[in-house]
């Protein structure tokens, strides 16, 4: 066995107390969605997806800031992500139908702090997967993960007033409406 190879105890080290092993990308059943990382691979190519949900009118109405309108930013796009998950910044998840692997929106813990045990929950679905309880489903999923595999102790959710469909999702979920700031709602959810 090479010393490479000797766990810290062999080696007579301990890891400091705060250490934990990084949260390597996982796939989530999520009922009758699969939650998994964006892609766009040879098998599986989630762009043109990303693309169609970034310019739908109503998806820019609600998130004027994000400019996505070719298959090269879309995967500029999957890339950020991997990224993001990589150094603990916000885990993400496409949401798929499980048997044909189409990608149907996105969800994620963005401003994940896992020293603070705190993150905010996102979510965005294509035009065609809306008014489905998709976001509801799949939010709620990744949530119970933050608070169980994450040991999450709060989850925010924030959205622009006047947006109901994000208002009622927050609310079936059992989200705590905390106010107004900097022109968006804001939610918590306690573990």
């Amino acid at each position: 066995m090479h010393s490479a190879e000797l766990t810290s105890a062999q080696r007579g080290t301990r890891e400091p107390a705060d250490y934990r092993e990084p949260v390597d990308p996982i796939e989530i059943n999520a009922g009758a969605y699969y939650l998994r990382a964006l892609r766009a691979d040879d098998r599986l190519d989630d762009r043109p997806r990303i693309v169609e949900g970034f310019t739908d009118p109503v998806f820019r109405d609600w998130s004027p800031g994000f400019t996505i309108t070719d298959l090269t930013a879309a995967g500029q796009y999957v890339e950020h992500r991997a990224e993001q998950w990589a150094d603990e910044t916000r885990l993400s998840w496409a949401i798929a139908e499980p048997t044909t692997g189409l990608l149907l929106g996105e969800v994620g813990l963005k401003r994940l702090d896992l020293t603070a045990g705190t993150a905010d929950a996102s979510v965005w679905l294509h035009p065609d997967s809306r008014g489905k309880g998709i976001a509801t489903e799949c939010l709620g999923a990744i949530i119970r993960f933050g608070f169980g595999a994450l040991d999450l102790r709060e989850v925010y959710y924030r959205h622009a007033p006047g947006n109901d469909a994000s208002a009622a999702i927050a609310e079936r979920l059992g989200f705590t409406r905390n106010g107004t700031e900097n022109h968006l709602v804001h939610w918590f959810k306690s573990a």
